[in-house]
């Protein structure tokens, strides 16, 4: 094989700082500070859903740190795929990739309906005919057809190439930076510290059920560990991109806590339908500082949904390549050098969620926050079967006390487990989220069985 036909099937170390950066934040911040805010601070209280996200970030970051040695050390496509084959063998990498898979996959199909979701704020009339109800969700022609031409969007951006979807990351990541500066700023300016009363609600329950929201939250980073093939910069710095964006991503959350918590009380806030942009509205005392908001929300969805389509199609990709799924998602464009088949299916089944109606999604959704936490799980567990077995591995980024972080993150991926089992008040719904992951583990079953035969 010539060199030239070896270079067409791999990809392209091109992704720099900013790249990265921008990547792994838009995907950890997406929509939900738009959203949720409100519905934080009305749980716990300001200073409680501080505390919940600060206490849920400290977790994340403690598990992220297991994958930034890990990504350092093998700095490929495929992230978790990888560093569980080589830990634990195919099986068990298998059943690794496939639990996130289904995240990545549910996350970009709940995109293709929160976006019409979040255009509705800005231009009501959005809303053109009910095509159908589908248990108990509207279906609307209009939002149907916004989140197909958004699917359309984000696949052919990612279609063209790894650089042309960073592009796109970075500028859209620049106007939600923008938005919500604007906020925080005007928190400071025209907010009172009075409004951030009470400071916190029903310790036990509210800090808690935001607690519980966190993981869900803070997931986004590992997308540097799928998309390693394609960053340019020395693999330590690969490491520490991965673990800092953690930490950058939860600064946000907190500071735009703070800042709605200073716009108005909270009563006012448990009645508003998007608390950012009410929040903006208030505190600018113009309907056009909340539009703005709302605008840096949907470049939210836009980050994360690019960020995720990136992670999904290339863990298709390494799943492929290693034999465990069918070739064809191995396949890379010839010019633009991405897995081009992959992005086709991906955004295929994105273009389908809008028919869904919007209470499919939500047991998505929810299913994929817990099918991560199983992935973070698999990881901790290589991280520590690794050090003992490879201990001679070159580690550009090497975790202190590695002992005592790979153990604490397997109790942690445990305790964030079982928080979606059913004797917890988050736990998955009974039958039609449990239905969803069997019908998945039975599936994945079925392809790696046929797939290991051929």
């Amino acid at each position: 094989m010539s060199t030239e036909t070896e270079n067409k099937q791999s990809f392209i170390r091109i992704l720099g700082r900013l790249d990265v950066l921008a990547l792994a934040f838009g995907a950890i911040v997406g929509w939900g500070w738009v959203l949720l805010s409100g519905t934080w601070i009305t749980m716990a209280g300001s200073l409680g859903a501080t505390i919940a996200f600060i206490i849920g970030g400290a977790v994340i970051a403690l598990i992220s740190l297991t994958y930034a040695e890990l990504a350092s050390a093998m700095p490929n496509v495929g992230g978790e795929h990888v560093y569980t084959g080589r830990a634990l063998g195919k099986s068990w990498s298998f059943v690794c990739s496939w639990a996130l898979l289904f995240s990545y996959v549910g996350i970009c199909s709940f995109e293709a309906v929160a976006l019409p979701t979040a255009v509705e704020f800005l231009l009501p009339e959005i809303r053109i005919g009910t095509l159908w109800q589908f248990l108990g969700s509207d279906v609307d022609m209009g939002f149907v057809a916004i989140g197909v031409i958004g699917t359309a969007l984000i696949g052919l951006v990612n279609y063209r190439g790894i650089k042309t979807a960073a592009i796109f990351q970075t500028l859209a990541v620049g106007m939600l930076i923008f938005v919500g500066l604007m906020l925080i700023l005007g928190a400071f300016s025209f907010g009172s510290i009075d409004n951030s009363q009470p400071w916190i609600l029903s310790p036990a329950t509210g800090i808690l059920g935001v607690l519980i929201m966190v993981p869900g939250l803070t997931f986004g980073f590992d997308v540097i560990a799928q998309s390693a093939d394609e960053i340019d910069l020395p693999f330590q710095q690969i490491g520490k991109l991965l673990f800092f964006s953690v930490g950058l991503g939860v600064l946000w959350y907190v500071l735009i806590i703070l800042g709605v918590s200073m716009s108005m009380p909270s009563a006012d806030l448990a009645t508003s339908a998007i608390a950012s942009g009410d929040a903006a509205t208030v505190l600018w005392g113009s309907k056009l500082a909340g539009q703005l908001l709302v605008l840096g929300g949907i470049a939210g969805i836009l980050t994360s949904w690019n960020a995720f389509l990136v992670g999904g199609t290339r863990l298709l990709y390494a799943l492929a390549k290693s034999g465990q799924l069918p070739a064809v998602f191995a396949r890379l464009h010839p010019k633009y050098r991405t897995p081009y088949m992959a992005i086709i299916f991906v955004s295929a089944i994105c273009m389908i969620a809008p028919f869904w109606g919007r209470t499919v999604l939500v047991w998505i959704i929810n299913t994929a926050s817990f099918t991560v936490v199983i992935a973070f799980l698999f990881v901790a567990i290589s991280f520590v079967a690794l050090r003992r077995n490879e201990p001679e591995m070159e580690r550009p980024f090497k975790v202190r006390y590695g002992k005592i972080i790979g153990y604490s993150a397997i109790v942690l991926s445990l305790l964030l487990i079982a928080v979606y089992l059913p004797w917890s008040p988050a736990s998955l719904i009974w039958p039609y989220e449990w239905m969803l992951l069997v019908a998945w583990a039975v599936l994945g079953g079925v392809l790696y069985v046929v797939n290991r035969g051929n």
